[in-house]
């Protein structure tokens, strides 16, 4: 029996074989019951008195459980605010202390609820009515934006401030943790200015301070978001509204070229300039660290001309005042990159670029053949020169110090002869000139190289590097000799080269005047070649009538033959 006055209770007591039985007649309620049947394990928020709610909700009739009302078929949650009277008493004693996604059934006296005369027909009088609830959303008028960074980058060397350009993804969730939108399911980020406008007021405020790749979750009051309208069919009206989001760019359309010298190599005497014509390995970024190119992946660098507009604009400025092994890092906001289009499904619009940037060699279409001696012998008096016979070390490398090419590491002695393009033009003009003995630094632009195509393991418009050193030297003859004196011939020559006087000369007399000649360094013969086969075919040349032997009629020089033929072709 509830303790009441006699007049209100009803009891009947038996007793039977010293056991009494005691049947009672429940009376009506004084207060409200809650039965809270489904409570989430995170609860970090409670109603309280003049907290805005929204809420779905049956309401039943304790007597039959017959329905009465429904916010679930109406399709549109209730909101109201508790504590203020604006619901009924029950009502507002029952949603005290509710958290989201909470689930409670509130049992609400008559006094409590529409008393002894009910309402509009529906509600009878003296009704006890039963409120199944679930809460959806709370917040106040004092609610501010709130803000948790979920996580943040090690370093972080600007955030991001009113009149930015941002680029972020998120997912957005009622704060029931109802989906109503995301970036991440189009694939495609959102892009905006901060603080313009263009956003809910709660978000403009709540991406303020960030860093590209911070992460945080930004809660939004309804009266900072959507208000009383909603968004939609899937954001409801007066809905608080949770974004968790990832920062992914972000510039300010004031910005310039941003640029971090990594490695600058000792001793750098020349620097990039317009006209120059550059190769450089490179990664590209997006500022969140993912990647979009890398000519390291391809092998091969990328290669252009410096500040005539063949490359980006931010890149033809980034590319100039660089030394050749230097390391920059480039950051290049969108208006100096590929603007709001980007390109393809390669960079996105609106996009910061990041350039790792490694320069390999530079040139300029007008540069010479660069030449250090950086060892010369004592007493230097003979000098290679066109036409000579020369043998000479060498290391030939890429600028970036990669080795190509060795003698060293060659089977045989590496020989030239001077003037017969035997070898490219820039490493004949850094042959020419030296002593034996003499060491050179040469450095050959590609117009005096392999020139845009590359050869043999060297790439194209590759700048090289030689070490020389020149081992050997015999002097040569002009082209078109075989043989030619040193200071003036015999005169008469026939005489000299008859050395027996018999007024014939054969072969091996004609050998041996040569030879004596060679010898007493009167002559020379065409070096690099087989001296008996020159002789043989010398002498060949001046035996007219092939007889095997050359008598004085038969003995010309070239250059008489030469002075005849002029006068034979004047007349």
């Amino acid at each position: 029996c509830n303790l009441r006055p006699k007049s209100q209770r009803s009891c009947l007591v038996l007793f039977v074989l010293h056991v009494a039985a005691v049947t009672c007649t429940p009376g009506p309620l004084v207060d409200i019951v809650v039965d809270r049947y489904d409570i989430p394990k995170v609860c970090s928020r409670e109603v309280q008195t003049e907290d805005f709610v929204r809420y779905h909700f049956n309401g039943t009739f304790h007597e039959d459980g017959k329905k009465f009302d429904s916010s679930h078929d109406r399709g549109k949650a209730f909101i109201s605010q508790v504590g203020l009277g604006r619901l009924i008493t029950g009502m507002d004693r029952g949603l005290q202390g509710m958290c989201v996604n909470e689930r409670r059934r509130i049992t609400v006296p008559p006094h409590l609820a529409y008393g002894s005369v009910g309402t509009g027909g529906v509600i009878p009088p003296d009704a006890v009515l039963v409120f199944d609830v679930l809460l959806l959303d709370i917040w106040s008028a004092e609610d501010k934006v709130q803000i948790r960074t979920l996580s943040k980058p090690a370093s972080c060397n600007r955030t991001s401030v009113v009149s930015d350009y941002i680029r972020y993804h998120y997912n957005g969730t009622l704060l029931s943790g109802e989906a109503f939108d995301s970036s991440y399911s189009r694939n495609s980020t959102y892009d905006t200015y901060l603080g313009q406008g263009y956003l809910i007021k709660g978000m403009d405020e709540g991406l303020l301070g960030m860093c590209v790749g911070e992460k945080r979750i930004i809660i939004v009051p309804p009266f900072l978001a959507y208000g009383e309208n909603g968004s939609g069919t899937r954001i409801p009206p007066q809905a608080t509204l949770v974004f968790e989001v990832l920062l992914v760019d972000l510039f300010n359309p004031k910005d310039d070229l941003m640029v971090q010298v990594k490695e600058v190599p000792e001793g750098c005497t020349r620097r990039t300039k317009t006209g120059d014509y550059i190769r450089y390995h490179y990664n590209g970024t997006f500022q969140d660290g993912s990647p979009f190119d890398s000519s390291y992946q391809r092998n091969s660098t990328y290669n252009t001309y410096i500040g005539m507009g063949y490359v980006i604009r931010g890149i033809d400025k980034a590319l100039q005042g660089l030394c050749i092994g230097e390391k920059r890092r480039v950051i290049v906001p969108p208006h100096m990159a590929y603007g709001e289009e980007g390109v393809g499904d390669l960079i996105p619009g609106s996009a910061v670029l990041v350039f790792d940037i490694h320069v390999i060699d530079f040139h300029n279409p007008n540069d010479p053949v660069h030449i250090k001696v950086t060892h010369k012998p004592k007493g230097c008096s003979m000098k290679s020169e066109t036409d000579d016979l020369i043998q000479y070390r060498y290391n030939c490398s890429l600028m970036d110090g990669t080795l190509l090419y060795s003698s060293d590491k060659l089977d045989s002695p590496s020989f030239t002869t001077l003037g017969t393009n035997g070898v490219i033009s820039g490493l004949e003009k850094g042959l020419s000139g030296m002593c034996e003995g003499e060491r050179r630094e040469v450095v050959v632009p590609p117009h005096w190289g392999h020139g845009e195509n590359g050869a043999g393991g060297v790439p194209g418009s590759a700048v090289l590097f030689f070490e020389l050193e020149l081992v050997e030297l015999q002097k040569g003859v002009p082209e078109g000799y075989m043989f030619v004196w040193l200071g003036d011939s015999p005169n008469p020559l026939f005489p000299a080269m008859d050395l027996n006087g018999d007024n014939e000369v054969p072969l091996e007399e004609f050998s041996e005047f040569l030879m004596l000649q060679i010898k007493e360094g009167k002559g020379r013969l065409r070096p690099g070649t087989d001296a008996d086969a020159v002789i043989k075919d010398m002498f060949n040349n001046q035996d007219r009538n092939e007889d095997g032997k050359i008598v004085v009629d038969e003995l010309k020089l070239k250059t008489d033959e030469q002075s005849e033929r002029m006068k034979r072709d004047e007349l």
